[in-house]
């Protein structure tokens, strides 16, 4: 079994292992990735790129780079009410800041840029299509972790700090110590593709509500990217009706999508989303840290998910960069990543939980079409708090920035 050594390894190559790993290798930090796959090129998943990870990115030298990826841009959320005129809940164009929008771009491009711009550093190693199977030794301090690769190889790397950026399934969940909190959640999620036609609005996110259901059409570029939200549970039942009556219910929700519903040719298209939000009462244990999803699973509500683990992955990197240089981080330095992402997920994962009981859960049981009247009044009089919802949504009540080390003109 071949064993190999790094300073820190980081599981999971998704925008939190990226980003970690990209900030600590240009502190000198001698960092590992592993990733599972062979690529990035997996559909569905978050593909919302927020304000204040624009902000990142132009802090880190990359917003050019990043310009340049085939994205489109969301201005506003809005929700039509009762067949009228939508209503604005969130309008980014508010927001001062740099980039008033939220980028649309499949998460593979942005996953390319972060690692080819991170291996530039002579102190990343990326390693595709390895599996890290479980953490070492089996109790007591981490050290590392096994691996196995696509060919059947198997090995260990021994780290001085073990990352866990692997996900709401993390290996890091069985640890003796890290104990996952569960919130009741009342649905779950449906993605697929649609057609885009040339009078779709490119610049809003457009939910569409009735009859139990609630759909939230998102504009990509060259196409609709749709989530379908329902009750929790119901994924058997929508297979065993087959492609034609999920058809039927995308159309009796969505009439105006009905000459392009035919795109969606079998239930296989239509990718499932079990929503969990829940969050570790504790992040770490001696030689190892879990961050973004690995430490709190959020709703898809908001689309908020990748912004909070980026955040994390900065915050990490700045707060254990010099221990790591240094040769010898403590757990004390580990619970400081903790305590200082700790309010911000749990105010997100409020707001969320709000928004499931006073705003989806209604529409799920069909005792509202919409958002409450009193909000629909609210913002219709006062259109200016579309920015408070805006920031919370595209900026984040804890924004953390690009430390000294890892910035580039």
């Amino acid at each position: 079994m071949a064993t190999d050594r790094t300073t820190c390894l980081v599981i999971g190559g998704g925008p939190a292992g990226l980003v970690l790993a990209l900030l600590l290798a240009r502190a000198g930090v001698d960092v590992t990735v592993l990733e599972k796959h062979q690529d990035f090129l997996r559909d569905f998943r978050g593909d919302t790129v927020h304000p204040s990870t624009l902000q990142l990115l132009d802090e880190l030298g990359l917003g050019q780079e990043f310009a340049a990826l085939s994205a489109s841009r969301v201005e506003e959320v809005a929700f039509p009410v009762d067949g009228g005129k939508p209503v604005v809940l969130a309008d980014f164009r508010r927001l001062p800041v740099a980039h008033p929008y939220v980028a649309m771009v499949p998460q593979w491009d942005l996953l390319d840029l972060l690692a080819t711009t991170a291996a530039k550093e002579p102190s990343f190693r990326l390693r595709m299509s390895t599996e890290a199977t479980e953490l070492v030794p089996a109790s007591g301090p981490v050290t590392g972790a096994r691996i196995r690769s696509d060919d059947g190889s198997e090995g260990v790397i021994h780290a001085d700090l073990t990352v866990a950026c692997d996900g709401r399934w993390s290996i890091a969940h069985g640890r003796p110590g890290l104990v996952l909190r569960e919130f009741p959640t009342p649905i779950d999620a449906w993605w697929f593709r649609l057609p885009r036609a040339p009078h779709d609005d490119p610049a809003a996110l457009v939910p569409r509500a009735g009859n139990g259901r609630f759909a939230l059409v998102i504009p990509r570029r060259g196409y609709l990217q749709i989530a379908y939200v329902a009750r929790k549970g119901l994924d058997g039942t929508l297979r065993r009706s087959g492609v034609e009556s999920f058809r039927r219910d995308i159309t009796e929700l969505m009439p105006e999508m009905a000459d392009r519903v035919h795109a969606i040719t079998s239930m296989d298209e239509v990718k499932h989303l079990d929503v969990r939000v829940n969050r570790l009462r504790r992040w770490h244990v001696d030689g190892l840290l879990c961050i973004g999803d690995a430490a709190h699973a959020m709703s898809p509500v908001g689309g908020v998910g990748i912004n909070l683990a980026v955040q994390d992955a900065v915050a990490a990197a700045t707060l254990l960069a010099a221990p790591l240089r240094r040769g010898g981080v403590r757990p004390a330095d580990l619970a400081r990543v903790r305590r200082r992402r700790l309010w911000p997920t749990v105010l997100v994962q409020s707001m969320q939980r709000f928004a499931h009981r006073e705003l989806v859960l209604p529409i799920l049981q069909s005792r509202r079409t919409g958002p409450p009247p009193v909000a629909v009044s609210v913002l219709g009089r006062f259109p200016g708090l579309t920015a408070i919802t805006a920031r919370v949504i595209g900026v984040g009540p804890r924004p953390e920035h690009a430390p000294p080390f890892a910035r580039r003109p």
